[in-house]
């Protein structure tokens, strides 16, 4: 599924803010990492190890934001 990021000048923004503020947006939706995912045939195993750490904090993050939300309910 191709994915297409854009972003437009906000009034007063320079080209430098611009430029930022478009990079931020692809690593938000995960635009180049999926791009080397898809591409990549090998991946090393310090990376592979990295990204499941990665995973893991994610999700313990999510169940513990649902777990607040229970008890304040």
């Amino acid at each position: 599924m191709p994915t297409n990021a854009s972003v437009r000048t906000r009034r007063g923004e320079t080209s430098e803010k611009l430029i930022r503020r478009f990079i931020r947006k692809c690593k938000k939706e995960k635009i180049i990492e999926t791009y080397r995912f898809k591409t990549e045939s090998h991946i090393k195993p310090s990376v592979k190890r990295k990204m499941k750490r990665k995973k893991a904090i994610r999700e313990r993050q999510k169940l513990k934001r649902k777990m607040e939300q229970k008890m304040f309910r």
